[in-house]
């Protein structure tokens, strides 16, 4: 593998959502919600929940990111759907491994928009292209980062599956 890459183990993991936490934790933020942008998302977002003690955890599903370096036009929510009744009024911390271009963060708070009370987000890369600036982040990075739950391909094929 190449070195200008950003390489994120488990073991560095556990270190920076823990110090991801720490810092939503020292601002004085009490998020009602937190709300993980699937897939990398889930993973801080859970972990997020352990270390502030938020057991309401949502889940949107945005696609944007087809391939290494390939997306689609805009992001796009895949189902199941959130509904925004949910989030009314709520304190929401949104959850992301990374702030690339920022266009699925911004899909995302464009989602929350008048309707919660306060929403903040905390990712554990930002990279200084992203259209949104996370007031939580553990690290920043322009480089290709490999996190531990991507770098080895599927034991499957991602397509739908019949049931």
């Amino acid at each position: 593998m190449s070195d200008d890459r950003e390489h994120l183990t488990w073991e560095t993991y556990g270190t920076a959502v823990r110090e991801l936490a720490g810092q939503v934790a020292d601002d004085g933020y009490r998020p009602d919600i937190i709300l993980a942008i699937a897939r990398g998302g889930l993973f801080v977002a859970g972990s997020l929940g352990y270390a502030l003690s938020v057991k309401n955890l949502y889940v949107m599903n945005v696609e944007f990111y087809t391939g290494v370096g390939e997306t689609l036009d805009v992001p796009t929510t895949l189902p199941p759907y959130l509904d925004k009744f949910d989030l009314t009024d709520s304190r929401v911390l949104i959850a992301d491994d990374v702030a690339d271009s920022g266009k699925t963060l911004r899909h995302v708070y464009d989602f929350c928009e008048d309707v919660v009370g306060d929403v903040r987000s905390a990712c554990l890369y930002e990279k200084s292209k992203s259209l949104i600036k996370c007031e939580y982040v553990w690290k920043r990075t322009d480089q290709w980062i490999e996190f531990p739950w991507s770098t080895l391909p599927a034991l499957v094929d991602g397509g739908v599956q019949d049931a």
